[in-house]
């Protein structure tokens, strides 16, 4: 059973301060007091919304990129994605997302929800969106950004994603629920 969002707070804000920040997101420690009395300190990773994007291009395949994350030390595949900017809607920064990652222009957007991305350790929360009728053009890469294009069949990209292949598991999610609007689509 779902609890209502309306729900207050079981903790108690006693003191907020950021431990650590960079340009991209903070650590914020919270100084709290339990439900059961006793004090507490919880760290949130503070980082801005961001938006993931399943591009499909007019033969129906889905453009997936090859990016290289420091982070883990290997290569993965996942969704263009990117940080939403100050002053840009989700759907501008979906679309400067996909211009910069992979030179992408789309003829249809469609919203598909609204996402916590961390909800145990941060507060980003991710849109997704279906893009279809993408076409492909120059892609302008940031310098961290080390990244080859490619398009597949859906089914393949499907098949990638149950297997474990694509290991970025907000890209997972994102490509299996446009996949069923997209077979769902074909079906009509």
């Amino acid at each position: 059973m779902t609890q209502p969002s309306s729900l207050a707070s079981p903790f108690t804000i006693t003191a907020s301060r950021v431990a650590w920040a960079c340009p991209w997101y903070a650590v914020r420690q919270d100084d709290l007091i339990l439900p059961d009395g006793q004090p507490g300190v919880y760290n949130v990773i503070d980082k801005g919304d961001a938006v993931w994007i399943v591009p499909v291009t007019p033969q129906g395949e889905i453009v997936l990129i090859h990016n290289y994350r420091h982070t883990l030390g290997e290569w993965c595949w996942e969704l263009p994605a990117g940080g939403i900017k100050d002053g840009q809607t989700p759907l501008e920064a979906a679309q400067a997302e996909l211009s910069e990652e992979i030179g992408g222009t789309a003829a249809d957007w469609r919203f598909l929800l609204r996402a916590a991305t961390m909800n145990g350790l941060g507060n980003e929360m991710g849109y997704f969106y279906l893009a279809t009728g993408v076409a492909l053009g120059p892609t302008h890469h940031e310098p961290t950004e080390v990244m080859t294009l490619h398009c597949l069949p859906l089914a393949e990209a499907v098949r990638m994603a149950r297997a474990g292949q694509i290991n970025d598991a907000v890209s997972i999610m994102a490509l299996l629920l446009a996949a069923a609007e997209l077979e769902h689509a074909s079906d009509e």
